[in-house]
């Protein structure tokens, strides 16, 4: 266990910014969670794995928990499938290249994305045609309030697009210690939106294509202040879609059980926003569904140019697109 007081958030959030913490904890095991919780009980607690999908506007008044739980290993296998448990604070990729290695197949496709194991279920992080809710078996937790253990199933978690019940109805309530993914040996590729020539036959080929793509047009995580994609892609009712197609006919776009998603970069890139700054803010030239800290940014520089964004989408096209990054 660490704790450090009254500190710099700069090595906790991948945008870059510095601002301070009242507290900073990390632990190494559940135990060790379960003293902290016990002594920051009723205290602001924010769990915080990379760092990479939070947006910090000012100072935190309260306790960062910071988990160091890396361990993973498989449950139980069938001739077919393998359950993997993994640890809240393993980074996600680090996971997912050991289960290529273990010629699993299912979360290839969500190679690179910067974050850990926790943050997957929390957020559900989802990438080319994949979302974690289609790999997790079950969410470990302990209940802030009370401190026991309680595990959620799949369906119980309430997935969504970026969206899962512990950002909504039980948001701040309960803090992820492990994850199962349920993996397949050697099952099907899903390549309907990994373009490559030649097409992958591996998940290794997947996840190098996947990796080739996103240090392509993404900003790597370390060398420039972002946290990754910051808006959503909307969802759209086939009307106004319709609508939409007739006035602009090459707008892309995918078909979801709730509607059309429409990629909000390409809304972005139509309203001019490519590369504009605000600022120390600017959108990324490579892809506009990216914020970057270009020079120093403030979190105010960032909130008010990802605000403008979505004002002039909203105008243009009269849809609203959200972040997909949390204000703290």
């Amino acid at each position: 266990m660490k704790i450090q007081e009254n500190i710099s958030v700069l090595p906790y959030n991948t945008f870059g910014l510095d601002v301070k913490a009242r507290v900073v904890a990390e632990y190494d095991s559940v135990e060790e969670l379960m003293e902290l919780l016990k002594r920051y009980q009723g205290q602001s607690l924010l769990p915080v794995g990379e760092g990479s999908n939070l947006l910090f506007t000012k100072d935190y008044d309260g306790v960062l928990l910071i988990s160091r739980m890396r361990r993973a290993r498989a449950m139980k296998e069938d001739a077919q499938q393998v359950w993997i448990e993994a640890e809240s604070g393993l980074k996600l990729d680090d996971l997912i290249a050991q289960l290529v290695d273990m010629n699993l197949t299912g979360m290839e496709n969500l190679s690179y994305i910067p974050g850990t194991v926790g943050a997957s279920a929390v957020q559900n992080v989802g990438a080319y045609g994949v979302e974690a809710k289609d790999v997790i078996e079950s969410v470990e937790t302990i209940e802030i309030a009370t401190l026991m253990p309680k595990v959620f199933t799949n369906a119980a978690c309430c997935f969504g697009y970026r969206d899962s019940v512990f950002k909504n109805a039980l948001k701040g309530q309960y803090i992820v210690t492990k994850v199962v993914y349920r993996l397949h040996k050697d099952g099907p590729l899903l390549l309907d939106r990994v373009k490559t020539n030649p097409m992958p036959t591996t998940a290794q080929e997947v996840r190098d294509a996947v990796i080739d793509i996103r240090r392509n047009k993404l900003p790597e995580v370390g060398e420039t202040g972002s946290a990754g994609s910051f808006f959503k892609n909307p969802v759209i009712d086939l009307k106004q879609f319709t609508s939409l197609k007739e006035q602009y006919p090459d707008m892309p776009c995918y078909e979801e059980e709730k509607g059309i998603k429409v990629p909000a970069a390409w809304l972005i890139e139509q309203c001019g926003w490519k590369g504009k700054k605000m600022g120390g803010a600017q959108v990324y030239e490579k892809q506009p569904l990216v914020i970057i800290n270009a020079n120093h940014a403030t979190a105010a520089d960032i909130v008010a140019l990802a605000q403008s964004v979505v004002d002039s989408v909203y105008k243009q096209f009269g849809i609203k697109i959200s972040p997909e990054v949390n204000y703290i």
